[in-house]
């Protein structure tokens, strides 16, 4: 047995390592004082993250992202709820088929996603941009919003869902009154996830936007040129906190109030 979990502490040592250490080196070099990634550093300094501050075309790309992802969020999440309520409450007919056509986008690579969209919506004399990056931003998030619900929604107790009818209370005010602030800690979590999620992607914005880019978008064409590699570092060290945080609450809100631990018998999560 003890050998057993040295061998288990050693793969996650080893597995989290391969994981983070990359990541880690993004917020080393944002305070580099040159514009190239090698040891030894040259200095700190707090340069590159003036730079960021004060870049304009980054806080129109910040602006964009903020406004896809709050969308994409609210509308995946609602989505996702009204879902999660039919498939644990009722029964669907063709259950298992409208389960996995909501689960689709996790297997279907991205860029095919993408080229589909562009075909229809180009095909419909609509131009590109902010909007259909919207619409593919939902589409992608709702199956993570709707495993995240699934799994609070049967975490508890019916019988109160029950109760509240048998006192005279219809559907619709049970799930109001009863329902929504049990699930409320979930719903927020599906926002926050769904948010970080859409504020990351960068191959549907990649094919569906046009002049006005996000945030991924940006730092894809800042890329190019290595004078502005650092202030894209600086960025990156932000988001990789932010979007980190972010995450981390979402977890924590999914389970809380939650003490039993139930898993979800669709999502298995």
């Amino acid at each position: 047995m003890y050998k057993k979990n040295n061998t288990l502490l050693l793969y996650s040592i080893i597995y989290f390592a391969f994981l983070y250490i990359p990541v880690m080196l993004l917020p080393i070099f944002s305070f580099n004082d040159a514009i190239h990634m090698v040891f030894p550093l040259k200095g700190f300094t707090f340069k590159w993250y003036d730079q960021m501050i004060h870049s304009s075309r980054l806080h129109k790309a910040l602006m964009n992202s903020i406004k896809v992802g709050l969308v994409a969020s609210v509308f995946s999440t609602f989505i996702a709820l009204l879902a999660a309520k039919a498939f644990t409450r009722y029964k669907v007919r063709f259950h298992q088929l409208s389960y996995g056509a909501i689960l689709l986008p996790f297997v279907i690579p991205e860029i095919i996603i993408a080229v589909a969209l562009i075909v229809i919506w180009t095909g419909m004399g609509f131009q590109l941009g902010l909007v259909p990056v919207t619409i593919s931003h939902i589409l992608f998030c709702t199956p993570f919003c709707l495993l995240i619900l699934i799994s609070r929604m049967e975490g508890f107790d019916k019988n109160l869902e029950e109760a509240a009818m048998d006192l005279g209370e219809n559907a619709w005010g049970t799930f109001w009154r009863v329902t929504f602030p049990l699930v409320l800690p979930a719903v927020i979590a599906s926002l926050l996830l769904s948010f970080v999620i859409s504020f990351d992607e960068f191959i549907l914005a990649f094919f569906l936007s046009s002049s006005d880019q996000t945030l991924p978008m940006y730092m894809w064409g800042q890329m190019r040129f290595p004078k502005k590699l650092p202030h894209v570092l600086a960025l990156g060290a932000v988001i990789i906190v932010v979007t980190s945080l972010l995450v981390i609450i979402s977890y924590w809100l999914r389970n809380l109030g939650n003490p039993s631990g139930k898993k979800s018998k669709i999502g298995g999560i």
